[in-house]
C-alpha cells in the first residue's frame, strides 16, 4: 500500500510518505530511489528566460541539480553539470533529458574537494561552451550523527569541503569569467536557519554559505553581478537515503513531519533556480536566502 500510495500520483499530488523502506552508500543513485524523484516538472511552461545563456551546476546528475539542469535547459540555457564518477549512471539520464530540450550538455566528472577540481571545471565549461553566465553551487555531503562526540575530524573536513570550500572557490574561479548580468546561486537548507539537532556540521556549513552569500553580493553589486541562495525543506534526493546515519525506516518516513506532511520533489524546487537566475524576473534581488521550505517559517 505504502508503494503505491507513493507511486500513482498525478504533476498536482506529490507523493507522501510513507515510502518503501530503503538506504542507499553515498553517494546515493536517484534511479535507484522509489518512489523516483520528480524532475520533469511537466506543468512548467518555459518563456526562454535563459535563452543562450551558460550555466555551471555542481551536483548538477541528480536531485535538485538535476531538476535545475533540465529547467535551464528547457528555458534556453546550455548546462555543464558536475558529479562524482561514481554518479555517472545519473549524469547520463540528465545529459539526454537535457539534449532533448536542444540544449548542449557538458559532462565534468571529479571531486569538489580537490581545489583543482573546483578551477577546472570553470576553465573547462568557458572554453567547450563559450562563456559562463550563471554558476550553481548545489552539491553537498551530509551524515546525521546521534551527539556531537561522534563527529570526526576526517568528517567535519569532507563536508566543509564539499559545502563550503567548493563554493568559496567556484565563486572565486567564476567571478573571472563572469560578465555583467552573471548570477551565482548557492543550495543552502532550512539547517541553515533553524539548524538541525543530527546534523550539525551540516547545518553550520549550510550557515556559512548564507553568510558568505550575503557577503559576496555586497562585494559584486557594483560589477552587476547577482548572487543568491536557496534554503530547501526536506526534498526528495539521493542525498538523504544514502545518509550514512539514517535507517531505512527513516527515510520511509522522510519529510512527514513538515508542514505539508512530505518531502518536495526536486521538480517544486527548480522554479526558485530559474527565478534567481533570469535577469528578467530578479534583478533587484541580490543577496538574499530564498526560502522554499514547504511551509516552515523562519527569519533569516
Amino acid at each position: 500500500m505504502a508503494t503505491q500510495n507513493a507511486e500513482n500520483q498525478t504533476s498536482t499530488q506529490q507523493p507522501r510518505p510513507p515510502f518503501p523502506q530503503q538506504h542507499q552508500t553515498g553517494p546515493g543513485i536517484e534511479s535507484k530511489l522509489r518512489p523516483r524523484p520528480k524532475y520533469a516538472a511537466e506543468d512548467y511552461r518555459p518563456a526562454n528566460k535563459l535563452r543562450d545563456k551558460v550555466a555551471l551546476i555542481t551536483g548538477g546528475d541528480s536531485g535538485i541539480g538535476r531538476a535545475v539542469a533540465v529547467m535551464f535547459a528547457r528555458e534556453g540555457a546550455h548546462v555543464a553539470i558536475s558529479y562524482l564518477p561514481e554518479e555517472q549512471s545519473d549524469a547520463d539520464e540528465t545529459r539526454a533529458a537535457i539534449e532533448r530540450e536542444q540544449r548542449q550538455c557538458l559532462m565534468l566528472p571529479g571531486d569538489l574537494t580537490d581545489a583543482r577540481f573546483c578551477d577546472e571545471i570553470v576553465e573547462a565549461t568557458v572554453s567547450k561552451l563559450g562563456r559562463l553566465d550563471v554558476l550553481v553551487s548545489n552539491a553537498a555531503h551530509q551524515n546525521r550523527k546521534e551527539k556531537l562526540e561522534d563527529l570526526t575530524d576526517e568528517e567535519l573536513e569532507e563536508t566543509f569541503q564539499t559545502n563550503v570550500y567548493a563554493y568559496i572557490r567556484l565563486a572565486r574561479a567564476a567571478l573571472q569569467k563572469m560578465q555583467s548580468g552573471g548570477v551565482i546561486i548557492a543550495t543552502s537548507s532550512e539547517t541553515g536557519i533553524l539548524g538541525s539537532r543530527k546534523l550539525p556540521d551540516y547545518s553550520a556549513t549550510k550557515g556559512a554559505i548564507n553568510a558568505f552569500t550575503k557577503s559576496l553580493a555586497q562585494d559584486v553589486v557594483e560589477r552587476g553581478i547577482r548572487v543568491n541562495a536557496i534554503a530547501p525543506g526536506p526534498v526528495w534526493t539521493p542525498l538523504n537515503p544514502s545518509d550514512a546515519g539514517a535507517t531505512a525506516e527513516k527515510v520511509a518516513k522522510f519529510g512527514q513531519d513538515s508542514p505539508m506532511e512530505r518531502p518536495a520533489q526536486p521538480e517544486e524546487l527548480a522554479p526558485a533556480y530559474v527565478f534567481l537566475a533570469s535577469n528578467a524576473d530578479s534583478s533587484y534581488i541580490t543577496g538574499t536566502v530564498l526560502q522554499v521550505m514547504g511551509g516552515e517559517t523562519a527569519g533569516g
